[in-house]
Protein backbone atom coordinates (compact mmCIF):
# COMPACT_ATOMS: atom_id res chain seq x y z
CA UNK A 1 0.00 0.00 0.00
CA UNK A 2 2.83 2.41 0.78
CA UNK A 3 5.70 3.45 -1.45
CA UNK A 4 7.91 4.42 1.49
CA UNK A 5 11.35 2.78 1.19
CA UNK A 6 12.12 -0.02 3.64
CA UNK A 7 13.99 0.97 6.78
CA UNK A 8 17.52 -0.12 7.57
CA UNK A 9 19.16 0.44 10.95
CA UNK A 10 21.26 3.27 9.48
CA UNK A 11 18.38 5.00 7.66
CA UNK A 12 16.23 4.69 10.78
CA UNK A 13 18.93 6.26 12.97
CA UNK A 14 19.24 9.14 10.48
CA UNK A 15 15.48 9.66 10.31
CA UNK A 16 15.16 9.76 14.10
CA UNK A 17 18.20 12.05 14.47
CA UNK A 18 16.50 14.39 11.97
CA UNK A 19 13.70 15.04 14.46
CA UNK A 20 16.04 17.11 16.66
CA UNK A 21 15.12 20.76 16.50
CA UNK A 22 11.69 20.09 15.01
CA UNK A 23 8.49 21.09 16.80
CA UNK A 24 5.44 18.82 17.13
CA UNK A 25 2.25 20.85 16.72
CA UNK A 26 -0.40 18.12 16.37
CA UNK A 27 -0.84 14.47 17.34
CA UNK A 28 -3.28 11.89 16.01
CA UNK A 29 -3.86 8.43 17.47
CA UNK A 30 -5.14 5.52 15.41
CA UNK A 31 -7.16 3.04 17.44
CA UNK A 32 -9.13 0.00 16.39
CA UNK A 33 -12.89 0.26 15.97
CA UNK A 34 -14.80 -2.22 18.10
CA UNK A 35 -18.36 -2.91 19.22
CA UNK A 36 -21.23 -4.72 17.61
CA UNK A 37 -21.13 -2.54 14.49
CA UNK A 38 -17.34 -2.08 14.54
CA UNK A 39 -17.72 1.69 14.78
CA UNK A 40 -16.76 2.46 18.39
CA UNK A 41 -13.18 3.59 18.97
CA UNK A 42 -11.41 1.23 21.36
CA UNK A 43 -10.38 2.58 24.78
CA UNK A 44 -6.90 4.12 24.62
CA UNK A 45 -6.39 6.44 27.64
CA UNK A 46 -4.98 4.70 30.73
CA UNK A 47 -3.88 7.71 32.80
CA UNK A 48 -0.05 7.78 32.57
CA UNK A 49 0.05 5.96 29.23
CA UNK A 50 -2.00 5.57 26.06
CA UNK A 51 -2.59 2.65 23.73
CA UNK A 52 -3.21 3.91 20.18
CA UNK A 53 -3.00 0.35 18.86
CA UNK A 54 -2.30 1.09 15.21
CA UNK A 55 -0.02 4.08 15.66
CA UNK A 56 0.65 7.76 16.16
CA UNK A 57 0.85 10.55 13.61
CA UNK A 58 2.98 13.60 14.45
CA UNK A 59 2.52 16.86 12.52
CA UNK A 60 5.47 19.25 12.64
CA UNK A 61 5.55 23.02 12.42
CA UNK A 62 7.38 22.85 9.06
CA UNK A 63 4.45 20.97 7.47
CA UNK A 64 6.03 17.51 7.59
CA UNK A 65 4.21 14.50 9.04
CA UNK A 66 5.66 11.40 10.71
CA UNK A 67 3.98 8.10 11.45
CA UNK A 68 5.05 5.81 14.29
CA UNK A 69 3.58 2.35 13.90
CA UNK A 70 4.45 -1.25 14.69
CA UNK A 71 6.01 -3.38 12.02
CA UNK A 72 8.34 -6.27 11.34
CA UNK A 73 10.94 -4.71 9.07
CA UNK A 74 13.63 -5.82 11.52
CA UNK A 75 12.33 -9.43 11.79
CA UNK A 76 10.41 -8.88 15.05
CA UNK A 77 7.57 -6.56 16.04
CA UNK A 78 9.19 -3.18 16.50
CA UNK A 79 8.33 0.51 16.54
CA UNK A 80 8.89 2.00 13.11
CA UNK A 81 8.92 5.69 12.23
CA UNK A 82 8.27 7.01 8.72
CA UNK A 83 8.25 10.49 7.19
CA UNK A 84 4.74 9.94 5.82
CA UNK A 85 1.12 10.22 7.00
CA UNK A 86 -0.69 7.26 8.55
CA UNK A 87 -2.98 7.08 5.50
CA UNK A 88 0.04 5.64 3.62
CA UNK A 89 -0.06 2.61 5.95
CA UNK A 90 -3.67 1.99 6.95
CA UNK A 91 -6.68 1.32 4.79
CA UNK A 92 -10.29 1.47 5.96
CA UNK A 93 -9.65 4.56 8.09
CA UNK A 94 -12.92 5.56 9.71
CA UNK A 95 -14.69 2.49 8.31
CA UNK A 96 -16.43 -0.14 10.47
CA UNK A 97 -13.85 -2.63 11.70
CA UNK A 98 -11.00 -0.37 10.59
CA UNK A 99 -9.16 2.25 12.60
CA UNK A 100 -10.45 5.53 13.97
CA UNK A 101 -8.35 8.69 14.09
CA UNK A 102 -8.43 10.28 17.55
CA UNK A 103 -7.19 13.86 17.91
CA UNK A 104 -4.74 13.73 20.84
CA UNK A 105 -3.23 17.20 20.45
CA UNK A 106 -5.36 18.66 23.25
CA UNK A 107 -4.62 15.87 25.74
CA UNK A 108 -2.91 17.28 28.86
CA UNK A 109 -0.06 14.75 28.68
CA UNK A 110 0.93 15.95 25.21
CA UNK A 111 0.97 19.59 26.43
CA UNK A 112 4.41 19.07 27.97
CA UNK A 113 5.91 18.04 24.60
CA UNK A 114 4.06 20.14 22.02
CA UNK A 115 5.23 23.49 20.65
CA UNK A 116 8.78 23.08 22.01
CA UNK A 117 11.77 22.01 19.89
CA UNK A 118 12.85 18.39 20.28
CA UNK A 119 16.22 18.41 22.10
CA UNK A 120 16.82 14.67 21.99
CA UNK A 121 15.44 11.92 19.77
CA UNK A 122 16.67 8.36 20.03
CA UNK A 123 15.72 4.80 19.27
CA UNK A 124 15.77 2.16 21.97
CA UNK A 125 16.71 -1.20 20.48
CA UNK A 126 15.80 -4.75 21.49
CA UNK A 127 18.81 -7.02 21.12
CA UNK A 128 19.56 -10.73 21.26
CA UNK A 129 19.65 -10.47 25.06
CA UNK A 130 15.95 -9.47 24.86
CA UNK A 131 15.05 -12.38 22.57
CA UNK A 132 15.08 -10.45 19.30
CA UNK A 133 16.68 -12.44 16.44
CA UNK A 134 18.15 -9.18 15.08
CA UNK A 135 18.33 -5.68 16.62
CA UNK A 136 14.79 -4.30 16.57
CA UNK A 137 13.54 -0.85 17.56
CA UNK A 138 11.38 -1.17 20.67
CA UNK A 139 10.74 2.54 21.24
CA UNK A 140 11.28 6.10 20.14
CA UNK A 141 12.14 8.52 22.95
CA UNK A 142 11.60 12.23 22.31
CA UNK A 143 12.63 14.87 24.83
CA UNK A 144 12.02 18.61 24.82
CA UNK A 145 12.95 21.27 27.38
CA UNK A 146 9.47 20.88 28.88
CA UNK A 147 8.73 17.14 28.69
CA UNK A 148 9.34 13.75 27.16
CA UNK A 149 7.46 10.94 25.50
CA UNK A 150 8.16 7.31 24.70
CA UNK A 151 6.36 5.75 21.71
CA UNK A 152 6.82 1.98 21.75
CA UNK A 153 5.67 -1.23 20.12
CA UNK A 154 3.75 -2.75 23.01
CA UNK A 155 0.46 -3.13 24.86
CA UNK A 156 -1.07 -3.81 28.21
CA UNK A 157 -0.23 -7.29 29.50
CA UNK A 158 -3.82 -7.83 30.70
CA UNK A 159 -7.27 -6.30 30.31
CA UNK A 160 -8.41 -4.39 32.13
CA UNK A 161 -4.92 -2.85 32.33
CA UNK A 162 -3.11 -3.11 35.67
CA UNK A 163 0.09 -1.29 34.67
CA UNK A 164 2.01 -4.30 33.33
CA UNK A 165 3.09 -3.81 29.73
CA UNK A 166 4.46 -6.17 27.07
CA UNK A 167 6.88 -4.83 24.49
CA UNK A 168 7.44 -6.21 21.00
CA UNK A 169 3.79 -6.68 20.05
CA UNK A 170 1.65 -5.61 17.10
CA UNK A 171 0.38 -2.59 19.04
CA UNK A 172 1.61 0.91 19.88
CA UNK A 173 1.74 2.50 23.32
CA UNK A 174 2.72 5.97 24.44
CA UNK A 175 3.90 7.10 27.87
CA UNK A 176 5.22 10.35 29.27
CA UNK A 177 6.02 9.09 32.74
CA UNK A 178 9.50 7.79 33.67
CA UNK A 179 8.09 5.31 36.18
CA UNK A 180 5.67 3.79 33.67
CA UNK A 181 8.43 3.72 31.04
CA UNK A 182 10.80 1.92 33.43
CA UNK A 183 8.13 -0.61 34.43
CA UNK A 184 7.61 -1.36 30.73
CA UNK A 185 11.32 -2.01 30.27
CA UNK A 186 12.13 1.21 28.48
CA UNK A 187 15.32 3.16 29.15
CA UNK A 188 14.70 6.33 31.15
Amino acid sequence: MTTVPALTADSYERLVAGLRGRVIIAVGYFVLMVGEEGTDPEEWDYSTWHEPTMGVELAMDDGSTYTATWGHTFDYYGLELYAAPMSDFLSNLGQPGGAARIEATGHPLWAQVLATPIDSSRIQWLGEEDGAPTPTPKALHLKTATGQVWIAAGRSAVYPPDGRIYLGTDDVLVTYDSETAAQAGLEV
